[in-house]
């Protein structure tokens, strides 16, 4: 049975990391080790046989999709599905600030990670419906063939969920560093099989 192979990269780290903050689909910059990160991967992926490159279009995820991509002879596909959830207004900031501003709202997400939307952002759900057609479009268009998609944590957290036919709220029962691998293969009938998960 034909089997598409995706190989699914978190973004190298970012500026800010040291404070736990939801930066959603603002642009923030790598760090230099989120840059090195993205060297190690390409030295992981250059012997693969690669056939397409997709990139949220985020810079944090392009700035690392266009080398890694250029180890293969190819130009990264930017594919605006793949962006980070927009949390809204409370994009940019801390938890630390969050809690201590919309204590009510903190909890009410807390209290339904799945449904609840920040004022000005989406839901996880709502997420993940934009999220998965692009995935299924991806697969369907290359099939038999190994694609690199380069997103974020929150989206390769929900691809990986649905790989392993886990729950949303199961969300954060999967962990995804900065710059880390992850592979899964798609087969015609329907089965998914994570083969590395946050590598």
């Amino acid at each position: 049975m034909q089997r598409t192979r995706i190989y699914l990269v978190r973004h190298g780290q970012v500026e800010g990391h040291e404070e736990k903050r939801y930066n959603g689909q603002a642009d923030v910059a790598l760090t230099e080790l989120g840059r090195r990160q993205y060297r190690g991967l390409k030295e992981r992926l250059d012997g693969e046989s690669i056939s397409a490159v997709y990139s949220s279009d985020l810079s944090r995820c392009l700035e690392g999709a266009r080398p890694l991509a250029a180890g293969h002879g190819l130009e990264p596909v930017p594919e605006p599905r793949l962006r980070e959830l927009h949390i809204g207004r409370w994009e940019g900031k801390t938890w630390k600030e969050l809690q201590a501003a919309y204590p009510e709202e903190w909890q009410a997400r807390l209290d339904d990670l799945v449904h609840h939307r920040v004022t000005g952002g989406e839901s996880l759900l709502e997420m993940a419906e934009r999220v998965r057609p692009a995935v299924n479009e991806i697969v369907t268009r290359h099939v038999g063939e190994e694609v690199l998609v380069v997103a974020h944590g929150g989206v390769n957290r929900v691809i990986l969920l649905d790989a392993i036919g886990a729950p949303l709220d199961k969300m954060f029962h999967i962990e995804q560093g900065f710059g880390c691998l992850n592979v899964i293969d798609y087969f015609a009938d329907g089965y998914r099989t994570v083969q590395l998960l946050n590598g």
